[in-house]
């Protein structure tokens, strides 16, 4: 089995196909207007792209890498953050201007239904571990929407910092993880109580949050200060475990998506501004190359088959 990246090169309208080993890019695919966010299947057979300013959301064979399918709303608004639940069944898409989430089945690519925040700006999906509830930052309303996923319907909203776009949930389902692009900090929030149990500065405009595989690491792009925070998720300070911003890693010019490979030892950085892709070493916590992609990378997910 070999390794790739699928990374979106949002201002060429295109993808790149990386071969993680070769470090090279092996193909290139042309899709609507402005990539910006994907996401592979849990089979690993289809990707989904969100093609912003196309208003579209490209579906991806992963087999032959090309677009078998373009889907299509007249609600679509700048169609952004997107993610999997019910066993891979179901794909959640938060359309931002439009301020609305959207639900497709992945069987048949159909639309099944949608539905507003009445919140501004709603702009990722994040699932919790055991995918029953989906957390949606509103950068506009400075707070997050919930989704429970089984009745497909918004249960509450909680607040955050200035501007939220970031989110993830640790593996271990006790915390919601909040970046907060327009006051530089991490909110770390209690799941049950939903209110933050610690909050951390960051660098310059957190973008994004992705946690390692095994929970050890949050890592958050600052897109201004042209590096990665990593958080060490329970760093031992005066006997509590407490998460500890432990390391910023210099990168390119804005940095955005990330991801991780399977085994955790590697993570990937889209560059929006240097236009490549930063590979780091995830047990050394150091850059060790960059590969070139395409014009403004942005969005980007492992692939292995």
């Amino acid at each position: 089995m070999e390794e790739y990246l699928i990374v979106l090169n949002k201002d060429e309208d295109s993808i790149s196909i990386i071969n993680i080993e070769k470090k090279e890019e092996i193909k290139k695919i042309q899709t609507d207007h402005n990539p910006h966010e994907v996401i592979v299947t849990e089979d690993g057979k289809k990707t989904y792209v969100t093609c912003s300013l196309g208003n579209t959301i490209d579906v991806i064979d992963n087999d032959s890498f090309e677009i078998t399918r373009r889907i299509t709303h007249e609600d679509f608004n700048f169609p952004h953050g997107l993610d999997i639940v019910d066993n891979g069944k179901k794909l959640y898409v938060a359309s931002t201007y439009s301020e609305k989430i959207f639900i497709i089945d992945t069987q048949t690519d159909e639309i099944i239904k949608h539905f507003p925040t009445y919140q501004k700006l709603s702009h990722m999906i994040e699932p919790s571990p055991d995918k029953k509830t989906i957390y949606v930052p509103n950068i506009g309303s400075d707070n997050i929407t919930i989704i429970d996923t089984e009745t497909e319907e918004i249960t509450g909203h909680f607040p955050v910092g200035k501007g939220p776009e970031g989110v993830a949930c640790s593996p271990d389902g006790k915390y919601v993880y909040v970046a907060n692009q327009e006051d530089n900090t991490l909110y770390v929030i209690n799941r049950k109580t939903l209110k933050p149990d610690y909050k951390r500065r960051t660098g310059e405009c957190p973008i994004r949050i992705v946690f390692s595989p095994d929970g050890k690491y949050a890592f958050i792009p600052n897109r201004y200060s042209r590096d990665v925070s990593v958080i060490a998720t329970k760093h031992k300070m005066k006997d509590q475990l407490v998460p500890w911003e432990i390391k910023r890693i210099p990168i390119g010019i804005w940095p955005g998506g990330v991801c991780f490979n399977e085994s955790g030892s590697m993570a990937f950085v889209a560059n929006n501004k240097t236009n490549d892709i930063s590979f780091i070493n995830v047990e050394k916590l150091e850059e060790t190359t960059r590969v070139k992609a395409g014009i403004h990378p942005d969005g980007i997910a492992y692939l292995k088959k």
